[in-house]
């Protein structure tokens, strides 16, 4: 079979020249621009709308939750999410009105000439206000969900323990930095009904909320994926949002309708990454062999449910990380604030989760005197060994060679600064990603994709999956035209469409190249059997008799289509109940390491250096494969160092890129990019999920070479100049 890995960008040319069209590019006749008229309190009883007389309201289409025909919630895991306040404010900004009018400028002004009767209610912004219920905001208890995870007699094991260590990390908001903001183009008209243009990552998730919202049948919804400036799990969710709002108003308008986001309203009002916090209690032996965990994981979800469930999830099948331990305990929640809904971003619970155990295995190496790598390498699970959900771990893994391999490249390029206000460290992270949906997700789902052979000798991909940046195009390109053996240019990848494009699914948790690819790989496969039964190909053929078959099958029975539904393997074992079983189907595995300089003076933080190890299966692109993670590192650096979102009364105040701080260029390493590849047993060719592991371990691993450089112990991200100015001074 004929390898591609060194495919072009498919898409490349397009975006370089700017022939690719963004959201904000797509124009329609006559149409309109929406605006959005959000709530100035986070919790209160809407009493009344007020519409200065001074303008004259004709003139604007007007939209307020009286006018949505269907239901007024978005369909996700619960139903707790309204488009428009009808009666109840749970957070600052919430949608209260929506306006259309041809001139902006007037549609800005007259926005502010809008204004409510609200009976103000008492708001709760943290954790520990939620769990206290010194509101009740949700339910009877504020909690979201909860996960219980049980292995072995933890109390048991305390009891024995050499030494107990315990100790309480948290996260703060993380926002997803997309480059383009959120925006959607809708058109409705009764024969065809709404069809809207986005910028998105799940097509069928807006899909399926449009039809409730409007109480349609699924053929008079359409969504086109328009060009995406980037997602990273933030226009995984929120697209419904805003692509409801630009329908409703095309809807009562009969005209079509642009809603796109300024930056300072994307960043107050959409989704971000969950704060944590996390307490972990450790018992380890003389040697430092973890004996029993015992892990708190809470997560603060902000005013509605949206997809904090799965983010709870993930975080919690993650926090005990790549060690083998015969005793743990997590206990996990999400619960209710009054700020907006917090939601996906790359890593998804995870990093949270990982954050903390990665910190709290360095602290309790530190406290018995051994290394940070000693304790790694004693605990490291290995293979047929047990996860805290009690898979069993059934493929080669070697943790050594990934830490070894890190170390050898860190130190190897590591220069210590002569300046003695300079001090330098070095640390590490160790940590894993499951790739796919967890347990029975990937079956609930049943994916399916396709490919269609068109009049030119040309293969069109069918599927929902979408580009945003991570090359979603140039890999199924490849694995399609590895599979038939064809040239990649002669590989359609049109941007998803829900009026032909199958439901494979949401893009997200590291499935795409694995299971859409897969299935993408099954359905060339049929097609070649196809043109193999009907005798028009060989066992072995060229390019050429391969597209000839194409076009005399096409002219003899018309349509060729090959499509392939998703069927869970039978091994995989998973007990939504109990959480017990195959949490994933595989894993990438991965070792990272930074190594920093601080200057004590200025208290200043910088990665001067940065190695990064995964098993990944099989790498299909190593270009892509290494931008993938190149990426997410800067947005863990990011995490660690930078970017710290700041709440006043539920809502973001630092909501531009002049105050919000992000890592450039300047602020980043070289990054040393290395892969391993062990078990390919998976996806298309053996590839593995690879999109959220980077951002896994780089934040510890800044963090970890931080606590090194001075002998501190931060327990909290973003790590700020601030923050470590006052750990110095109270050190002394």
């Amino acid at each position: 079979m004929k390898k591609f890995s060194n495919l072009r960008r498919v898409e490349g040319k397009s975006k370089v020249t700017g022939t690719a069209l963004f959201i904000d590019d797509l124009n329609f006749p006559d149409m309109l621009h929406g605006i959005t008229v959000r709530s100035p309190v986070a919790r209160g009883i809407l009493k009344k709308i007020h519409f200065d007389p001074s303008i004259n309201w004709n003139d604007f289409v007007i939209v307020t939750a009286k006018d949505i025909p269907g239901q007024n919630i978005i369909h996700l895991i619960k139903e707790d999410w309204p488009f428009l306040v009808g009666e109840r404010i749970n957070h600052k900004g919430e949608a209260i009105v929506l306006l259309a009018h041809h001139d902006q400028q007037k549609l800005s002004e007259a926005s502010t000439k809008i204004s409510f009767e609200i009976e103000t209610l008492p708001a709760i912004f943290t954790i520990d206000d939620s769990i206290n219920k010194k509101e009740i905001i949700w339910g009877d208890d504020n909690c979201f969900k909860k996960y219980y995870i049980n292995k072995g007699d933890i109390d048991l094991a305390f009891k024995d323990a050499f030494h107990v260590f315990e100790q309480t990390y948290r996260t703060l908001h993380q926002e997803q930095l997309y480059i383009e903001p959120q925006g959607a183009i809708a058109a409705y008209n009764e024969l065809e009904g709404i069809t809207v243009w986005g910028s998105l990552q799940c097509p069928y998730y807006v899909h399926g909320a449009l039809t409730n919202l409007f109480n349609f049948s699924n053929e008079k919804v359409r969504i086109i994926q328009s060009e995406t400036g980037g997602a990273f799990g933030g226009k995984e969710d929120y697209p419904s949002m805003i692509a409801g709002h630009a329908a409703l108003l095309a809807y009562k308008a009969k005209k079509p309708v642009k809603l796109i986001y300024k930056r300072a309203e994307d960043l107050q009002v959409t989704t971000k990454r969950h704060p944590s916090q996390t307490t972990i209690k450790t018992a380890v032996d003389e040697g430092g062999k973890l004996l029993a965990m015992d892990i708190a994981f809470l997560l603060d979800g902000g005013a509605y449910a949206t997809l904090s469930e799965v983010v709870l999830s993930r975080g919690t099948l993650h926090a005990a990380g790549p060690y083998f331990c015969e005793n743990i305990r997590i206990k996990s929640k999400v619960m209710a604030t009054n700020s907006p809904p917090n939601g996906a971003f790359r890593g998804f619970g995870a990093p949270q989760s990982i954050f903390a155990m990665e910190r709290h295995l360095d602290n309790v190496a530190r406290s018995i005197g051994i290394t940070p790598e000693k304790i790694r390498t004693i605990n490291f699970i290995k293979r047929g060994q047990t996860t805290a959900t009690n898979q069993v771990l059934d493929e080669k893994l070697d943790f050594d060679s990934l830490l070894s391999t890190t170390l050898s490249k860190l130190k190897k390029d590591t220069k210590k600064s002569k300046h003695k206000h300079i001090k330098s460290g070095i640390g590490i992270a160790t940590f894993m990603h499951g790739a796919g949906f967890t347990g029975s997700g990937e079956k609930y789902l049943a994916s399916v994709a396709g490919i269609e052979a068109m009049d030119d000798g040309k293969i069109k991909i069918l599927c929902a999956s979408t580009e945003m940046g991570q090359g979603r195009n140039t890999i199924f390109a490849q694995v399609v035209s590895e599979t038939l053996g064809i040239d990649p240019h002669h590989i359609l990848t049109p941007a998803p469409d829900t009026l032909e494009a199958p439901n494979s699914g949401p893009t997200v948790a590291s499935r795409t190249s694995m299971i859409v690819g897969k299935l993408l790989e099954h359905a060339a496969n049929g097609l070649r059997n196809t043109l193999l039964a009907a005798g028009l190909i060989p066992e072995k053929y060229t390019e050429a008799k391969f597209i000839q078959a194409l076009k005399i099958y096409k002219k003899k029975y018309g349509t060729l289509k090959s499509f392939h539904q998703y069927k869970q393997p039978e091994h995989i074992k998973w007990d939504d109940q109990t959480y017990q079983g195959d949490a994933y189907p595989t894993f990438a595995w991965a070792c990272y390491g930074a190594q920093v300089s601080v200057n004590t003076l200025t208290y200043e933080i910088k990665v001067d250096n940065f190695v990064a190890t995964q098993e990944v299966g099989r790498v299909l692109n190593r270009k892509l494969a290494e931008g993938q993670i190149e990426g997410g590192i800067a947005q863990g650096i990011g995490f660690a160092i930078f970017e710290k979102a700041i709440f006043k009364d539920g809502v973001m105040i630092n909501n531009s890129f002049t105050n919000y701080i992000m890592p450039t260029a300047l602020d980043l390493p070289r990054i040393h990019v290395y892969f391993k590849e062990w078990n390919k047993d998976y996806g298309p060719g053996g590839a593995k999920g690879i999109g959220e592991l980077p951002l896994d371990g780089s934040g510890p691993a800044v963090i970890n070479a931080v606590a090194d450089a001075l002998n501190i112990c931060p327990d909290t991200i973003p790590y700020l100049p601030e923050d470590l100015m006052n750990d110095m001074e109270f050190l002394k």
